[in-house]
């Protein structure tokens, strides 16, 4: 068994806390730990664990193999690198990190203290971008021309409001860090290493630091074209998140609200992988898909059979990367290169 400690216990843990019901059998949460004592205790009372109000002191005082940060996103690094260590594998929600530094921080402290550092981007495993990224891998698509990331979502002021982190720069950062960052990764995980940005961005109606809406040109090493457009004022509330593909002899666009649904897929010669496009589909009310699971099952795979991990630190940075790119072309309003130590 798996021993797992929780720290922060706010909107996204209850994937996780759903996860450790579903595979009790491999690993069992033994603590969970929130500034906050009311969250700390609910969850504390649901599976019988001891509840922390005090991160460092879990890390003290419980024998664990693994920590699940679910915190704001700019304390990741920090909290990684707590149970780094104390020798204690490390997962963690994403974005791994706000600056290239946290992040760098965080792989180079798991790296010394010998232990795995794990980066949950669960749509990478949703059943039809699974699909999608073996028919590029098999290049079905031929030569891709265009590459699409759309995530139309409404995120109110109040919940803004609701926690002083949001829409921070030092905690949070915008649309793109936060809600879009898996279409980013999954961007760049299907076409390739992006060459160079330019963005628009803009708060244009809640009342946060940081961007409510924007958009990214990205031109791809291998040619293509791409584009990222992002925004939180989706009325009535969330419509898209997709992941459009344009090609020389393939076309496929993977919708609905979490890229849980084939809602074009065309090639021009057949392959059996078409005759599974229909039992892909999935329906979800939540943006997060059920990714959550499979993660952990990889996890657990890691740590027990030494198989390796679908997204470990330095794959997650390269997301985190191509965002700050964004935020930053958009902020000088230049054609920004990648990586960005390149300038």
């Amino acid at each position: 068994m798996v021993r797992v400690g929780l720290v922060g216990c706010g909107r996204i843990s209850e994937r996780h806390f759903e996860v450790f019901k579903e595979l009790n059998e491999r690993m069992k949460l033994v603590a969970v730990c929130d500034k906050v004592k009311e969250r700390a205790d609910r969850y504390a009372e649901e599976f019988s664990v001891k509840a922390y109000y005090d991160y460092e002191e879990m890390l003290e005082k419980e024998s664990l193999d693994l920590v699940s940060i679910c915190t704001p996103s700019g304390l990741h690094p920090k909290h990684g690198i707590m149970a780094a260590e104390k020798k204690i594998n490390v997962l963690t929600e994403k974005p791994m990190a706000v600056t290239l530094d946290g992040a760098n921080r965080l792989i180079r402290a798991c790296d010394d203290n010998g232990v795995k550092l794990f980066v949950v981007k669960q749509n990478r495993l949703n059943p039809p971008v699974r699909l999608l990224k073996n028919a590029i891998d098999k290049q079905r698509f031929g030569k891709i021309f265009m590459a699409n990331a759309t995530v139309f979502w409404q995120r109110p002021q109040d919940y803004y409001d609701a926690a002083d982190w949001r829409g921070k720069w030092e905690f949070d950062g915008g649309a793109f860090m936060n809600q879009a960052s898996h279409y980013v990764d999954l961007i760049q995980w299907l076409v390739g290493p992006v060459d160079y940005v330019t963005a628009v961005t803009g708060t244009l109606a809640r009342h946060i630091e940081a961007e409510d809406t924007g958009a990214a040109l990205l031109k791809f090493r291998n040619g293509a074209i791409g584009v990222i457009q992002v925004t939180m004022l989706t009325y009535p509330k969330n419509y898209e998140g997709s992941i459009t593909i344009l090609g020389e002899t393939g076309t496929v666009k993977i919708g609905g609200n979490a890229v849980n649904k084939v809602e074009k897929w065309e090639f021009e010669k057949y392959d059996d992988d078409d005759s599974l496009v229909s039992d892909a589909n999935y329906s979800t009310k939540s943006v997060y898909g059920f990714g959550h699971r499979g993660y952990y099952e990889n996890v657990l795979d890691v740590l027990r059979k030494n198989e390796k991990a679908t997204t470990d630190g330095r794959e997650g940075k390269k997301s985190i990367e191509l965002i700050l790119a964004i935020y930053k072309a958009a902020k000088t309003n230049s054609t920004v290169p990648l990586p960005l130590d390149r300038d």
